[in-house]
């Protein structure tokens, strides 16, 4: 359980840093960080204190839908944006087009990297993970919502929202939506952690054969 959740606020970590880099970037950010950045510009709010409040309202929506929480929801909900609020400061901007660019790519693979990490843990889902699960248990005119359908609409819902709100869009969010799959793909197995033993008593150890 120590490692799980080490890897888990590792993971959560990255997480952060590859969103700070996006958004440092200024090439777009991702389509849930548009509506973040969108509604920060609007408030005056630091983004990661948005990502953190968001994070948890959509956590009260799991309630209606009967969904779950586990302890790596709770911790995403909470520490990605304490940890953009973190980096904020510390992450340079710059305003040559070449470094932006490899700061938006590096932020897409750290951000594909640390979801291996906090997946991989088996903890629990993010708040917006587990939002798009429990829509898909519902039915619309009698017919079941598949989760492709569930996270296109949520995450066009909250693009378009915070586009609307001014919000970080550009190239970046384009290859955010196009890369972050694949990558999420390839780094996720190697960075899973085994499902723990359902019987944690070890096996009998095998008998000695009597002599003659």
């Amino acid at each position: 359980m120590t490692e799980r959740l080490v890897r888990c606020v590792f993971g959560l970590f990255l997480f952060a840093a590859g969103i700070t880099l996006l958004i440092r970037a200024e090439l777009g950010a991702a389509p849930w960080d548009v509506f973040h950045t969108g509604v920060s510009e609007l408030t005056g709010i630091g983004v990661g204190t948005i990502i953190v409040a968001v994070g948890v309202a959509l956590l009260l929506l799991w309630i209606p839908l009967r969904v779950r929480p586990g302890l790596g929801t709770v911790l995403n909900a909470v520490l990605i944006g304490v940890f953009v609020d973190l980096l904020m400061p510390i992450v340079p901007e710059f305003e040559p087009l070449l470094p932006r660019v490899v700061m938006m790519l590096g932020g897409v693979v750290v951000i594909a990297i640390g979801s291996g990490f906090y997946i991989g843990a088996g903890l629990g889902p993010g708040p917006r993970d587990g939002l798009m699960t429990g829509l898909a248990e519902l039915t619309l005119a009698g017919r079941p919502i598949s989760v492709r359908v569930a996270r296109t609409v949520v995450e066009l819902s909250a693009l378009a929202v915070g586009v609307a709100l001014g919000g970080a869009i550009g190239v970046g969010t384009a290859v955010f939506a196009v890369g972050v799959g694949p990558l999420v793909q390839l780094f996720l197995p190697p960075l899973t952690m085994p499902k723990p033993s359902a019987d944690p008593t070890p096996p009998p150890a095998p008998a000695v054969p009597e002599g003659p």
